[in-house]
């Protein structure tokens, strides 16, 4: 269970980045993130954007694009956000990081059948 008031972690990267591992970067944060404990995660791939460099990235037919955004989101307590931050001052090359005040109205698991 987590409590009505949580923090969403934004972490914007380019599909290209990866650890010194040779891992994409995304997947890396994604399995910190599990080990960690963490409520979940979810990998947004974006179809156009820019960054710092002000360098467009997208992934129309004719425009051929290496490296297009990508959004992790992940939504947990402060306690447990926190304890993801180090490690992503230490794997992140580029990119942002953002962290904002949610509301949680309903965090439950799917039924399986």
């Amino acid at each position: 269970m987590l409590p009505e008031k949580g923090l969403l972690l934004r972490i914007f990267v380019g599909e290209d980045d990866r650890c010194k591992n040779g891992r994409p970067l995304y997947e890396e944060i994604v399995m910190k993130a599990r080990e960690l404990n963490l409520a979940g995660t979810t990998v947004l791939k974006g179809a156009m954007g820019f960054g710092k460099t002000s360098r467009i990235h997208t992934s129309k037919f004719l425009v051929l694009s290496e490296d297009l955004p990508v959004v992790i989101e992940i939504v947990d307590t402060e306690e447990k956000i926190n304890q993801l931050l180090p490690f992503l001052e230490e794997v992140l090359q580029g990119g942002m990081i953002t962290l904002e005040n949610v509301t949680i109205l309903k965090y439950q698991g799917g039924k399986k059948e």
